[in-house]
This record gives C-alpha cells, structure tokens and sequence, in this order.
C-alpha cells in the first residue's frame, strides 16, 4: 500500500529492488527496502571517479541506475519530455551474477514520454545472466533491456530509443560540457545518519530526434540530462520519500537538487553547475523547496507546483509541471515529469516525487 512506502535519487529510484516476479516479499516492501541495511554488500566511499569503467556496472552494489530525462520542442514549439531509465539491482549479497537463471541480478527498465495533453508509460524486466538486459563497455557503451537500447562509441555520444503499446522515441544525444560529481567529487550524502551514494551526471546532452505518438511522428530538439548512481543502502530508515529536481536555466547554467522527506522536514542537497560544468554543491538546509499547488492523481495528492530557492546564488523560481497527471503507474509507482521555470531564472527541467500517499 502505499502507505508503506519509504525511499532516493534521481536520484533515483530504486523500484529496482522490487524488479523480479521471484521476488514478491520486496514488491510488497516497495521504496522502504532503500532504508534497508546493507551487510555483505560494497559501501560508496568519497574518491575519484574511474572512468570509463564507472559507467558500467558495479555488481557489489546492491542497486544503481541509468536515468536520462529530455526536455524536447516540435517545430510547431509544442513541449515534450522523455525519461528513460535503466535500474540494476543484487538480489543477495556475494550473489553468483554468472550465466544463466541462476544469475542473482535483476534489471529493470521504464520509459515515458509526456506530452501537455498525455503521459505514456512503459516498464520491462529482466534477469541477469540471460542476455535480455544488461550494460557493457566492450565497444563503446551499451545499455539495453529488451529492444530499449542506449548505445554509442562512448557514453557521451549515444542513440537512445524505447517504445511501448502506444508511444515511442528514437533520439540522438550528444554531449556539449563535461560529466559533472555531484556531492563531495561524487559522494553524495543522502541523510544526517550517513547514507550515501556514488553520483555523477551529464546534464549538457544536446537532443535530436523522433517521437512516435498516436497522431503520427514529431521531430524534436532540445536538452536531456543523464544521471548514474550506485549505492547499497541509499536511505535512512525513516525516511519516506524524495522530491528531486534537475534543471535546464536559460543562462546555461543548471540544478540538482533533492529533499529527502522525513516527518515535517528533510533532508537537502543541491548542486549548482555552471555553463562551462564547474559544480559547486550545497549541503543540507541550502536548498529550499516549497509546495505550492497540488494535485490529485491515481489516488494520491502530489505537489505539481514548487517554489524553489537556493539563497545562495540569489535563486528563487516556481517550476510547473506541464502536465500534472504524469503519474508513473509501474511497479511501485511515482510521478515524474518535466517542469517549467519562472522566476530569478527561467528554464525547463524534470521533477521525480516519491512517496505519496
């Protein structure tokens, strides 16, 4: 129920954990296994990133994700915005991740596309080990569940497509400014108590490509934003969920930011990213993110309206979604859409909301 649901990120969203039919105690756990503890399993610690190894798996974890949300425009400027996500996640700890069924991995996968007037959704599974869905750095990057594929000579030059019963899209992304830590280098903390994560991002994708809707094709252009996490216990237990954001200012510049909600207050971080990509991040109690309109939808009431400050860099703006019914009817499900800025900055960007009863 959702009631029970306790969380991420962008981060990001750990329905991974209950990504397999073989496991129907996690379904029923929903976000509340990201609070979960993590014995036996790999800790993130602060240090350098590897790359490109780190783009690849980190199977010692027991979850991590590819997450890439777009915000796009037809010719006609009407606005569109995609997500498409991958989520691995270890079933046991010192798992056999071999060949075959045996393989204690689980992958998981969920594409969207929103429009003002509708919001697609489509989710796939999968186990480790069978070849239906992993990610591989053999010949470039390569990230695919089923026919949903991310692949490209490297991670900053890709083809991304998805497609469900009524929607699809096949988009070309190509990076214009650097991948960005987020956190301390990459450590990204998620609560007082020390839960963390591994994070980095590449927010500076220029997009171009085709949506197939019920209407016929629509080519679009416009920004995407790529977020790649890992952790083994991203949550404090009594957290209950997250409000995230990531935006695209008109100046160039760009936000992360998260509230990790905890009884009437939370916990925050943000990062503010500059037009040449130089990160400076915020610690907790910088960020300031309020609701200001809300909505009901699928039996819950999330806010679709925002107020969001960082005091810091003189910030203030309201994000809007474009369309308040981009609800994410998946496993354990959650909303998530893109967004309108107004204010100190205007834009466009992508709100995630867990949690919600």
């Amino acid at each position: 129920m959702a009631t029970n649901l306790r969380p991420l990120h962008r981060a990001c969203l750990l329905l991974l954990l209950l990504l397999l039919a073989a496991v129907p105690e996690a379904r029923a756990q929903g976000f509340a296994n990201l609070g979960q503890a993590a014995e036996g399993y790999a800790m993130p610690a602060p240090g350098p990133f590897a790359f490109p190894k780190d783009h690849g798996p980190h199977p010692g974890f027991r979850i991590e994700w590819w997450y890439v949300t777009a915000n796009l425009e037809g010719a006609d400027g009407t606005p569109y915005g995609i997500q498409w996500t991958l989520f691995r996640t270890a079933l046991k700890p010192g798992a056999d991740l071999g060949p075959g069924w045996s393989s204690a991995e689980g992958w998981m996968g969920h594409a969207a596309l929103t429009t003002p007037e509708r919001h697609f959704v489509a989710e796939r599974r999968g186990r480790g080990g069978t070849g239906q869905a992993g990610v591989s750095l053999e010949k470039g990057f390569d990230a695919w569940i089923d026919e949903w594929r991310m692949q490209g000579p490297d991670i900053d030059h890709v083809r991304l497509n998805a497609e469900g019963p009524d929607f699809g899209y096949d988009l070309q992304l190509a990076a214009e400014g650097p991948l960005v830590a987020q956190g301390d280098g990459g450590y990204s903390v998620k609560s007082a108590s020390g839960q963390a994560s591994r994070y980095y991002s590449q927010p500076f994708y220029r997009v171009t490509g085709t949506l197939a809707l019920p209407d016929g094709a629509v080519e679009v252009t416009g920004q995407a934003w790529l977020d790649r996490e890992w952790s083994s216990q991203l949550l404090d237990a009594t957290q209950e969920g997250w409000d995230w954001i990531s935006l695209h200012f008109d100046s160039g510049a760009k936000l992360m930011g998260f509230v990790l909600r905890e009884g009437s207050g939370g916990f925050t971080s943000a990062t503010w990213i500059a037009p040449d990509g130089t990160p400076t991040p915020y610690p907790d109690g910088a960020l300031r993110m309020t609701p200001l309109d809300r909505h009901a939808v699928q039996g819950r009431t999330v806010p679709v309206e925002w107020r969001v400050e960082l005091p810091a860099r003189d910030l203030d703006v309201t994000i809007a979604a474009l369309n308040r019914d981009a609800w994410m009817a998946t496993s354990v499900p959650y909303w998530e859409g893109p967004v309108t800025i107004e204010g100190s900055e205007g834009g466009r960007g992508y709100l995630e909301m867990t949690g919600y009863d």
